[in-house]
C-alpha cells in the first residue's frame, strides 16, 4: 500500500523494440531489456537519430549506434513500441445528445 508503482506498465515491451524520446531533444530505439520504478530503461541495440544541424528539434535520417545503453528516468519523456501503434476513439468528444 506503501509503495509507489509507475503509472507506466512496461513489461509488455520488455524484449520489444521500443522508440524513447529524451529531454533536450535527443531520440533512440532499440529493444527494451529493463526497467525499474523510476523509469531507468536499459536499451539493447540501441541507435540514436542525429538532429539536424540547422533545426535541433528535427531529426534526420542519419543514425549511431550506441548498443547497449542506460537512460535515465529523469530523462525519459515519451516511450512507444516501434511495431506500431493503435488507434483508439477519442473519449473526449462528447455525443450529439449531450
Amino acid at each position: 500500500s506503501g509503495r509507489k508503482e509507475t503509472v507506466l506498465d512496461l513489461a509488455k515491451f520488455v524484449d520489444k523494440g521500443v522508440q524513447v524520446k529524451l529531454t533536450g531533444g535527443r531520440q533512440v530505439t532499440g529493444t527494451l531489456k529493463g526497467y525499474d520504478q523510476l523509469l531507468n530503461l536499459v536499451l539493447d541495440e540501441a541507435v540514436e537519430f542525429l538532429r539536424d544541424q540547422d533545426d535541433p528539434l528535427k531529426t534526420t535520417d542519419q543514425t549511431r549506434r550506441l548498443g547497449l545503453i542506460v537512460c535515465r528516468g529523469t530523462a525519459v519523456m515519451l516511450v512507444s513500441p516501434t511495431d506500431g501503434t493503435d488507434e483508439i476513439a477519442n473519449p473526449f468528444i462528447q455525443p450529439d445528445g449531450a
